[in-house]
C-alpha cells in the first residue's frame, strides 16, 4: 500500500498550494505593478513641486534684469546676491546654480562652468511661459535644470534673457526614496493580509477534504460502505457520489468473489469426499471395478458440471462489468445451441419443434450461449422420454420473448420460491442447482427478466414453460 500512495502522489501538486498559487501570484503582480505605478506617479509629482521651484527661481532672476539697447545690440546686466536663491532651497542637502546669458550664449551673470542650453521651447510648454526642464551634469554633480526665455525692456533699450536654474538631486533622491520606501511598507503590508486571508479561506475550504481523507485513511480493511459527507461542499458532493458507486460495485464483486470461494469449498468438498470413498472401496475389492468405475464416472460428471456451472456464474458478474457490449443475434444462438444439444434429444426420443425469429440484443455472444444452453439443458432433463419439446422466440416493439416449454411434472409453489437461489435443484441427485441461479445473472446483466410457470392442460399440470425477455437493439432508422 504504501508504495501505490508513493506512485499516485508522484507530480501531484496540493490542492491547497494550487490555490494558493492561484490567488496570491495574480495579486502579488497585481501589486507589483501597483506599487510600480504609485511609485512612478509620486516622483512625477515631486518633480513637478520641485520643478516649479526653479520656475520660479529663474523668474525671480529674471526681474532683476536691466537692458541698454535693442535687440541684437542690446546689453544685458543683472546683479543677483546668492542671498536671493535661498528662499528657494528647501533645505541644506540640495544647491543651487545659475547662470544669466544671452540668446547667443554669451555670459551676462551666474555660473560660467554651467553648460549654456542648446535645446528648444517645446511646443507646449507646462506653465505658462517660455521654460524648458532638462537634466545635465555641473561640476560632477547630476543637476535639473530649468530654462526661462525671459524678454527685458526698459526705457532705454529691449532684448531676450536666457536664465538657466540647476539643482543637484540630492534632496529629490531622498524624497523619492522616502516615497518609495513608504509605498512599499503599505504594499507589503497589503499582500501580507490578503495572504493571511487566503490561506485562512483556503485551509476552510479545504477542511472537508482533509477530513473526508482521513475518514477514509482511518477505515478498517475491507470496509467499503458508502461515505456519509452531510457538510462537504456542492463542488465535491459530485466526486462522493462518484466513489460511493465505486465502492458499491467494488463492494458487489467482493461479496460474488466471497460467496464463489464460499460455495466452491462447500459444494466440491462433497463430491470430492465421494470420489475419495470410491476409489478407497475399488482398491479394497469391496465392489466390482466395473460398477466402481461407473459409479466414480458418474461422480466426476457431476463434480465436473459444478465446477463449470460455477465458473460460469462467475463468470457472468465478470462480463456484466465490462462494457464492450455489441449487437448479437438471438436466433443463430437458440439454432446453435438446439443444434449442439440435438444428441440429448434424440436420446430421449423427444417430439421436439423450434420456432424463431430475427432479433439481436446487445449481450456478449457467450453469456447468451450460455443462457440458452442452461434454460434447454434443463428442459431437456425434466422432460418425459417421448414427451414434446418446444422453443419459440418471438418479439415485440421493444422485447424479445424467449420460450422452452417441457413435458416434464412442473413445479410445486414452495421450489419456485427458491428455484433461482444457488443450488437449489429440483432433483439434488441429477442437479447442481446452479443452472437457473446462471439463467437469472445472466438475464439481470442484460436489463431483462426470467419466469418460469406450469403449463396445465384439462386440469393437470402437462409441463413447465421458462420465459426470458431480453431488450432489443433498434436500428438508428427506427
Amino acid at each position: 500500500m504504501p508504495q501505490a500512495h508513493e506512485v499516485k502522489s508522484v507530480g501531484a501538486i496540493s490542492l491547497r498550494r494550487y490555490l494558493l498559487l492561484g490567488i496570491l501570484l495574480p495579486v502579488g503582480l497585481l501589486v507589483t505593478l501597483n506599487t510600480a505605478s504609485l511609485y512612478s506617479q509620486a516622483l512625477g509629482a515631486v518633480n513637478t513641486a520641485y520643478d516649479r521651484t526653479l520656475l520660479a527661481s529663474a523668474k525671480s532672476i529674471g526681474e532683476q534684469l536691466d537692458v541698454s539697447g535693442y535687440d541684437g545690440q542690446s546689453e544685458l546686466r543683472v546683479t543677483v546676491p546668492y542671498a536671493a536663491l535661498e528662499a528657494f532651497e528647501a533645505d541644506n542637502q540640495s544647491r543651487l546654480f545659475y547662470r544669466v546669458s544671452s540668446l547667443n550664449g554669451e555670459m551676462v551673470s551666474g555660473y560660467a562652468q554651467l553648460p549654456f542650453w542648446r535645446g528648444r521651447i517645446p511646443a507646449k510648454p507646462p506653465y505658462a511661459a517660455l521654460v524648458d526642464f532638462y537634466d545635465d551634469v555641473y561640476a560632477g554633480d547630476a543637476v535639473r535644470v530649468a530654462v526661462l526665455l525671459q524678454p527685458v525692456a526698459s526705457s532705454n533699450g529691449r532684448g531676450m534673457a536666457v536664465i538657466q536654474v540647476g539643482e543637484t538631486l540630492e534632496l529629490r533622491t531622498t524624497l523619492a526614496r522616502k516615497i518609495l520606501f513608504d509605498t512599499l511598507w503599505r504594499q507589503a503590508l497589503l499582500l501580507a493580509v490578503i495572504a493571511l486571508v487566503a490561506v485562512v479561506v483556503v485551509q476552510r475550504a479545504t477542511r472537508p477534504v482533509r477530513r473526508l481523507s482521513a475518514e477514509l485513511q482511518a477505515r478498517p480493511e475491507g470496509d467499503l460502505t458508502a461515505i456519509a459527507a452531510p457538510d462537504a461542499p456542492r463542488e465535491l458532493l459530485p466526486l462522493v457520489d462518484a466513489t460511493n458507486e465505486v465502492m458499491g460495485r467494488l463492494q458487489h464483486l467482493l461479496d460474488n468473489q466471497k460467496r464463489f470461494v464460499r460455495d466452491a469449498a462447500h459444494q466440491l468438498r462433497t463430491p470430492l469426499a465421494v470420489l475419495k470413498v470410491q476409489v478407497q472401496s475399488a482398491l479394497h475389492g469391496d465392489m466390482d471395478a466395473q460398477a466402481a468405475l461407473a459409479e466414480i464416472n458418474q461422480t466426476v460428471d457431476r463434480a465436473t458440471l459444478l465446477a463449470n456451472q460455477m465458473l460460469a456464474l462467475a463468470k457472468v458478474e465478470q462480463l456484466r462489468q465490462q462494457a464492450d457490449l455489441g449487437p448479437v443475434d438471438m436466433d443463430a444462438i437458440v439454432r446453435a445451441v438446439a443444434l449442439d444439444l440435438a444428441p440429448l434429444i434424440a436420446e430421449k426420443d423427444l417430439d421436439f419443434d423450434i420456432e424463431t425469429s430475427a432479433a439481436s440484443v446487445n449481450a456478449h455472444e457467450w453469456m447468451l450461449g450460455e443462457l440458452c444452453r442452461n434454460l434447454l439443458h434443463n428442459a431437456i432433463k425434466h422432460s418425459q422420454r417421448g414427451g414434446s419439446l418446444s422453443v419459440r422466440l418471438v418479439t415485440d416493439t421493444q422485447y424479445l420473448a424467449l420460450t422452452v416449454s417441457d413435458s416434464g411434472p412442473g413445479i410445486s409453489g414452495e421450489l419456485a420460491a427458491r428455484l433461482y437461489q444457488p443450488f437449489s435443484a429440483g432433483n439434488v441427485r441429477h442437479g447442481s442447482g446452479l443452472g437457473l441461479a446462471i439463467c437469472r445473472e445472466i438475464t439481470q446483466a442484460l436489463g431483462g427478466s426470467i419466469t418460469l410457470e406450469n403449463r396445465e392442460d384439462h386440469g393437470r399440470i402437462a409441463g413447465l414453460d421458462a420465459t426470458v425477455r431480453l431488450p432489443l437493439v433498434h436500428n438508428e432508422g427506427q
